[in-house]
């Protein structure tokens, strides 16, 4: 048992889109990613997923509403909802989700991570 200093594991990686796990708690993973621009549209047909903005502004847009998150700010994406995260500028965010989730979902492409490494 050992703290996780965020700042700390958000210098390690550079890429953008292609999260880290920097722990597991129960079936779940806690992962850390750095997104800018807009990533695809997309659902998860058995997990949900929580969005934790740790550092910037990152926009989930939904077919029907779009949310603003904020530093501090966190949202649950229930299973089957199909979103789309943007983000203008660089933005550190922090997820929680269950192992079996695909960062892209129901969408195979180039932003597919299948192998996820830990830090």
């Amino acid at each position: 048992m050992e703290k996780i200093v965020l700042a700390e594991k958000f210098n390690l990686f550079t890429e953008h889109w292609s999260p880290k796990i920097v722990a597991e708690l129960n079936d779940s993973y806690i992962k850390l990613a750095k997104l800018k621009g807009e990533f695809v549209w997309h659902h998860h047909d058995e997990e949900e997923e929580l969005f934790f903005v740790v550092k910037g502004t990152l926009l989930i847009k939904f077919r029907d509403k779009e949310v603003l998150l904020n530093e501090g700010e966190c949202i649950v994406i229930p299973k089957g909802v199909e979103h789309l995260p943007v983000a203008d500028e660089e933005v550190h965010v922090m997820l929680i989700e269950p192992k079996t989730t695909l960062n892209t979902g129901n969408v195979v492409n180039e932003r597919t991570v299948k192998a996820l490494n830990k830090i």
